[in-house]
């Protein structure tokens, strides 16, 4: 039987707020005009694998992806949309449907990802090597705030945040080590016995997880069953896996004490770049031709599962909507550099401008820019690098560089956005500034107030803000919020998460 397909659609994501909601969760957040769902449909729909469950957080959430996917996808694929409670992590997702699962092989993959690698060759090498679990990993994405400090810019500065410390046999087509980020610190560890058991071991932290699984169906089972405060299949499935196909009776036998407890530091300061540097033991098997061939005579090793990894040739797009700042990159990235994945053909002056879009006098749309269906720009604007969605209404002498605009919002005359994302039905009045903000869902930004430093702007009309001319501008960081119709916003601090370059690690090798 073929694989069965579990998309994890998921539902409004803490990371996301303000830019999703109920009625626009992240699986439908507008990725160059497209929902970013329909990105990983397509994948699938080119693989040929037709018959998917999605699995939605949320009875509401998976009534809006229902119905969207009824009216985009009908008669092309055979999809069951299922919800699950909020919160209940991807682990739970998939035990809310296990009973649906019947095939040996099941392909999950997160609705979030957007990428141009075949499905089908990360079910050929599970197929291949007859493994439990196969995991593709990534080149992590460049990001961060541009140089002109907008967060949806170009930057030659950028540095990839590092997600996860990887551990690959010689082969790179083994799993044999893998921890996440925020397990990791300034110093981290690797057992001896685990190096001495592989053979040969290297070490990475360039490499992303894509949220994309093929699983045996019955070892997954069987850890659905078996480990019920499992909650991510990131962070404690895939890791348990990795983990126990080492259980081995490596080191019982035959290898001294003193040598056992001696220890091994890897600096950094010897490939800074990506940290990879290989850990290995002439006189041992490495972990491939362990399963290749199974014991021999030195090192008595029990035969267990296989963990695979595919990673995607440098050439290949891979990205996920984990948040806002990886929300504006991906857009920037599909109307530029990754453009084929938009579905879309680009004019002589690459760009997209729908034929029913009307642009004024001396109006113009540069290269990597994206403008929907029906909107209309007044005279003397100008559009960088952004997407500007469906119907529209832009004033005059507006400008416009490194964003997101959704659908139907109306921009009043002299604004200027920069590196921001303007959610749908939004208003902004006259002469507003917006610079690195995210604005939800029809609110309304004051005429004449500038808000700058990664804002979060909430209705009311904003009474905190200040007047573009008038100094001081609001506070770095500074969240200018306003709930259930208080009359002033809060003075609480907006919370903002970014991982500091993590360029220095010591791997130390001990008992």
């Amino acid at each position: 039987m073929d694989f069965q397909v579990v998309v994890l659609a998921g539902g409004t994501s803490k990371n996301l707020v303000p830019i999703v909601s109920k009625e626009l969760p992240k699986a439908l957040l507008p990725v160059a005009n497209r929902p970013v769902l329909s990105y990983v449909l397509e994948l699938l729909e080119l693989s040929n694998l037709k018959d998917l469950i999605v699995v939605a957080e949320g009875e509401d959430v998976a009534l809006h992806i229902g119905s969207w996917i009824s009216g985009a996808y009908d008669g092309r694929l055979r999809v069951e949309v299922t919800s699950v409670p909020e919160d209940v992590g991807t682990v739970g997702a998939l035990r809310a449907v296990a009973h649906h699962l019947t095939a040996n092989d099941i392909l999950v993959v997160s609705g979030d990802l957007v990428s141009d690698v075949p499905p089908g060759a990360v079910a050929a090498l599970h197929r291949r090597h007859d493994a439990v679990v196969t995991a593709m990993l990534c080149s992590v994405p460049v990001s961060g705030p541009s140089e002109s400090g907008s967060s949806g810019g170009k930057d030659k500065t950028k540095k990839a945040v590092v997600h996860n410390i990887v551990g690959l046999d010689p082969t790179k087509e083994f799993l044999l080590y893998i921890a996440t980020a925020a397990e990791v610190e300034k110093d981290y560890k690797i057992q001896k016995s685990i190096l001495r058991a592989v053979g040969q071991m290297d070490i990475r932290t360039d490499l992303m997880d894509a949220y994309m699984y093929a699983f045996k169906r019955s070892a997954l089972q069987e850890v659905l069953d078996q480990k019920e405060n499992f909650r991510s299949l990131r962070q404690d499935v895939l890791p348990y896996l990795v983990r126990s196909q080492l259980r081995s009776e490596v080191l019982s036998n035959g290898t001294p004490q003193a040598e056992e407890n001696g220890s091994e530091k890897v600096g950094s300061h010897k490939n800074k770049a990506l940290l990879s540097r290989i850990l290995s033991n002439s006189s041992t098997t490495s972990f491939h031709d362990l399963h290749a061939y199974g014991t021999n005579e030195s090192i008595p090793v029990r035969k267990t599962h296989k963990c695979c990894v595919y990673i995607p040739a440098s050439s290949k797009y891979c990205a996920r909507l984990y948040s806002i700042q990886a929300y504006s990159d991906i857009n920037r990235d599909v109307i530029g550099e990754a453009s084929h994945l938009s579905g879309y053909s680009f004019s002589a002056q690459n760009n997209i401008i729908h034929p029913s879009a009307q642009l004024g006098s001396k109006t113009t749309v540069g290269p990597h820019c994206m403008l929907g269906e029906g909107s209309q720009m007044g005279d003397k604007c100008s559009v960088k690098r952004s997407v500007i969605g469906r119907h529209c209404r832009i004033g005059s002498n507006v400008k416009i560089a490194n964003s997101v605009v959704m659908d139907h919002v109306t921009i009043g005359d002299g604004c200027s956005i920069q590196g921001s994302v303007i959610c749908s039905n939004v208003q902004l009045q006259e002469r507003a500034v917006l610079r690195d903000c995210q604005v939800g869902a029809g609110f309304v930004v004051t005429a004449a107030c500038e808000y700058k430093g990664h804002c979060t702007v909430r209705p009311p009309l904003l009474p905190d803000a200040v007047p573009a001319a008038a100094p001081p501008p609001p506070p770095p960081y500074a969240a200018i919020s306003a709930f259930d119709g208080l009359a002033a916003a809060p003075s609480l601090p907006l919370t903002l998460f970014r991982l500091s370059e993590q360029s220095k690690f010591l791997v130390s090798v001990c008992p």
